[in-house]
């Protein structure tokens, strides 16, 4: 009832967030218990053979991992220049975090400051930082598939390179650790940081105007949440009718 309860809460998690720009869904890995060997396979029956199968009684289930499901969400057009998705599941933007750590996300709704900054939606600015001139025109702001960010300033009409936007992928990304606000950490199951150009080096390339949805299924999650259910309902009824059959053997001793 534990396992299926923890089954129940990464589902509600993931329905939370299924409008979530670049959520990935969280998976639930179960696996079963140690049991109990009343008689082993193998044991002698008589002189010329054994038992072929023995008597096992399991103990029940826990949950053996949770995981990441990298695979990619849908996209959806904004029309907002700032908004950057990534064209394949592979990349992610780095993010510098307050504390002078590095963040890695899938979320390319990027805003501008008053310091004329690209930054996340908490203000974290992007890695490496993007600043746009003085006298940038903003709706004139281009990234290109390769991550090339041009804009024109004040009259010249030709557009000004200003900056790079580089992607990172990792060895293992189902062993990053996910902290919050659209946000992942490096650990030592990821992997290092592999660095990369947009549309090369097997980078997924930069389409922009266009954010990355959450990759929740909606209706797979709804049937996942009634499987739990029903799952949990029928390890209960099993706790109840175990009981009562425990109190009938009991109370054939009156």
């Amino acid at each position: 009832m534990v396992a299926q309860q923890f089954h129940i809460d990464t589902i509600a998690n993931n329905l939370a967030n299924v409008n979530t720009f670049g959520f990935k869904k969280n998976r639930a890995d179960f696996e079963d218990l140690v049991y109990q060997h009343q008689v082993l396979a193998g044991t002698p029956a008589t002189a010329v053979s054994e038992i072929p199968t023995g008597v096992y009684v399991g103990h029940g289930v826990r949950v053996a991992a949770t995981q990441k499901m990298f695979e990619m969400g849908s996209m959806q057009a904004t029309g907002n220049k700032f908004d950057i998705a990534v064209g394949s599941e592979v990349g992610f933007f780095k993010i510098l975090m307050p504390d002078g750590g590095f963040g890695y996300t899938r979320d390319g709704s990027f805003k501008i400051d008053s310091r004329q900054q690209i930054v996340t939606s908490n203000g974290y600015l992007l890695e490496p930082p993007i600043t746009l001139p003085p006298g940038a025109i903003n709706n004139s702001f281009q990234v290109s598939e390769n991550g090339e960010v041009t804009v024109k300033i004040g009259d010249d009409l030709r557009p000004t390179r200003i900056g790079q936007i580089d992607l990172y992928r990792f060895v293992n990304p189902a062993g990053l650790q996910a902290i919050g606000k659209n946000l992942f950490k490096e650990t030592v199951a990821s992997g290092a940081e592999i660095q990369g150009t947009p549309g090369l080096e097997g980078m997924g390339g930069l389409v922009q105007g266009f954010v990355e949805m959450s990759n929740v299924k909606l209706v797979e999650e709804m049937v996942n949440m009634i499987v739990a259910q029903r799952a949990y309902e029928s390890n209960s009824k099993s706790i109840i009718t175990s009981d009562s059959m425990l109190g009938t053997a009991i109370g054939m001793k009156r």
